[in-house]
């Protein structure tokens, strides 16, 4: 008991003296013992940003042909001339098909033949009937023989009439012959070749040209958006951009110009066209695009990237840097999320510093150590690899 009494005293003994050499002016204090202060939580930083944002409505429609055309022949023949190339562009009159023109050229010149033979008959036969005339009242000629010659003059010049018919009919088949666009476009594939008989009764074409500048994109809307249309419509057409399939790329910006009379009510949607100039020709017939309807543009809102904005059981919320590095979590209103972009009406100020990536760790007040967003990618993808 008295050596354990003895060693205590040591010990107690000893302590004392390090603390008095510890408190003793000069003497440094271990690195090891100093307490290191707490890092901030890394965090990804935004600003909110004011910026004007659509409102729009979004659909999927079919590129249509403002016109399309089906070529056919209008006449009877062999087709003795081709002169476009497929898929180039035609302006209207450009020639396309040439018909054999050698029977309704011959059919035009035995019409002017006919009609000049009647032409002379004519001539003689009035000649006779003013000779009739004169001599009837001598009593050479009888009034029923200058009745019969005044019938013969009638029918000969019914029969010129006719004979002009002909002519024009004739006419009409020979520039039949030559075969031209009848408006601008895009030609299609050559359907029939060099050589071929054609007839006017056949109904399959000879080519197809479909007008695509400009072009309309059919689509339709549900009808719970029919008011809103309705009612931008009727101030000024609405603007519609077409977007490629995934929406991920702008193709064209266009014009609504219809909105159909009547509801579908089998699918509860209203049919809608829009119209494009293309002149890039970046909408094709037949293709499908996403479609934005711009209703309205809200002005000068703040904006954050989607991220930002957390779901929390009393609604959306989100945390905001202060100046001293800690966080303030603050419940926002959140009009529209489109593009990756919140659109924020209440909670955030522009030009205010927000969380975008790393809000899994914070609390109200955490302390935090900012990071660029491009710093954040980099870091990102050096772990990936």
């Amino acid at each position: 008991m008295v050596r354990r009494a003895i060693g205590a005293a040591v010990v107690l003994l000893l302590a004392a003296i390090v603390a008095i050499w510890r408190l003793s002016p000069g003497t440094e204090v271990p690195v090891a013992a100093a307490q290191t202060a707490t890092p901030g939580i890394p965090v990804t930083a935004g600003t909110v940003a004011a910026r004007d944002v659509p409102v729009f409505l979004n659909g999927i429609g079919t590129v249509q042909a403002y016109n399309m055309v089906a070529i056919k022949s209008r006449v009877d023949g062999q087709i003795v001339k081709v002169d476009f190339k497929e898929g180039q562009d035609i302006k209207t009159g450009d020639p396309l098909f040439t018909v054999d023109p050698r029977p309704f050229q011959a059919a035009l010149e035995q019409a002017q033949a006919n009609k000049q033979k009647d032409e002379a008959q004519l001539v003689g036969a009035q000649l006779d009937l003013d000779r009739y005339e004169k001599l009837i009242g001598s009593g050479w000629q009888t009034r029923q023989s200058y009745d019969q010659q005044k019938a013969t003059v009638g029918t000969l010049q019914a029969s010129i009439k006719g004979d002009e018919a002909q002519i024009n009919t004739a006419k009409l088949n020979l520039s039949y012959a030559d075969i031209r666009s009848p408006i601008d476009g895009r030609l299609g594939a050559r359907l029939v070749d060099k050589g071929n008989l054609v007839h006017a009764t056949d109904n399959a074409p000879l080519v197809m040209i479909t007008e695509v500048k400009p072009i309309f994109v059919s689509f339709t809307l549900p009808q719970d958006d029919f008011d809103d249309l309705r009612e931008g419509q009727n101030k000024s057409p609405l603007g519609v951009y077409a977007y490629s399939g995934d929406g991920k790329k702008q193709l064209a910006e266009g014009k609504l110009t219809l909105i159909d009379n009547a509801i579908d009510q089998a699918t509860g949607t209203i049919h809608l066209k829009a119209r494009f100039d293309n002149e890039e020709e970046r909408l094709w017939p037949g293709e499908f695009v996403s479609l934005r309807v711009i209703l309205s543009t809200r002005r000068d809102v703040a904006t954050v990237p989607s991220q930002t904005v957390q779901d929390g059981p009393d609604g959306h919320y989100a945390y905001i840097i202060k100046s001293d590095n800690t966080v303030e979590r603050r419940a926002v209103e959140v009009a529209s999320i489109q593009d990756g972009i919140a659109v924020v009406t209440k909670g955030l100020t522009p030009g205010e510093r927000v969380v975008v990536d790393g809000q899994y760790k914070l609390r109200q007040k955490s302390k935090v150590t900012v990071t660029s967003p491009e710093a954040s990618v980099a870091a990102k993808q050096a772990q990936a690899s």
